[in-house]
């Protein structure tokens, strides 16, 4: 079974940080890109955040670029997204992700390619 699991989700105050987790499992993490999703109620599933395969590459969505940072440990199946700043807006439910490439068209990226992995998701909610 592939699967990917996020966790870590929760309330975080404006001005905190939290920082999510990806667990895969059934899959060789080292050769696909990874990257993270969120959607807010009412609005479409945003990609927000890719990293490559090959060199680490990171690339984000104009709305969290310079507060959010994705990483990985292909030796340890897993991926990350540190959320710093939180703004409300930022609430909703996250999914991280596995693919072939990262498509980068400013101000969004995704993860992109026939072959494809999704979590279940983590509710994030900012809140004072």
């Amino acid at each position: 079974q592939k699967q990917l699991v996020e966790s870590g989700g929760g309330t975080v105050q404006p001005g905190g940080s939290l920082r999510l987790s990806c667990v895969a499992s059934g899959i060789r993490l080292n050769e696909y890109v990874v990257g993270w999703y969120r959607q807010a109620p009412g609005k479409e599933r945003e990609g927000i955040a890719c990293m490559n395969s090959h060199d680490n590459a990171e690339y984000y969505a104009d709305s969290v670029k310079g507060r959010f940072t994705i990483s990985r440990d292909n030796s340890k199946s897993s991926l990350w997204l540190e959320i710093n700043s939180p703004k409300a807006e930022d609430t909703g439910v996250y999914y991280c992700a596995a693919g072939l490439w990262c498509s980068i068209r400013p101000p969004n990226v995704a993860v992109a390619g026939r072959e494809a992995y999704w979590g279940q998701g983590t509710q994030v909610t900012v809140s004072s």
